[in-house]
């Protein structure tokens, strides 16, 4: 299995809230399947359930991905920003209003290099956790 493999089936689960995607991978030939409540979408095979070859792949409010990791990049790279990044996350949206605020103070590259590194991170720990042995 491949790194590519995980990553895109992690991203496809991250990119709805919790539980309106699925993925899971198969550990024995590295095959993915995905399934979308909100697209009505679903080739996860039916022995999904029944077989310990088949993980769940996380989401990444599971890895500490979402709130957690932006608060370690404001903390570091923003830190006089920390009350405002809080105010902005109260409410629907969050995302795209904390990435316009670091567009308008020049951090917006730094964030996205920031943020893929910390998830290629925390995926190599969670395959190497799961026994995931990658190419």
């Amino acid at each position: 299995m491949t790194y590519d493999t995980i990553e895109d089936a992690f991203l496809f689960v991250s990119s709805a809230p919790p539980f309106e995607h699925m993925a899971v991978v198969n550990r024995a030939t590295g095959e993915s399947f995905y399934a979308s409540a909100m697209a009505g979408y679903d080739d996860v095979p039916e022995d999904v359930d029944e077989s310990d070859d088949y993980l769940d792949i996380p989401h990444k409010n599971d890895l500490d991905l979402g709130k957690p990791l932006v608060m370690d990049f404001v903390g570091s790279r923003c830190p006089e920003e920390i009350d405002q990044v809080l105010t902005i996350f109260r409410r629907p949206g969050a995302y795209g209003r904390f990435k316009n605020l670091l567009e308008q103070k020049s951090l917006l590259d730094e964030w996205y290099a920031f943020e893929q590194q910390r998830t290629r991170a925390v995926l190599l720990r969670w395959c190497e956790e799961n026994g995931i042995v990658l190419e």
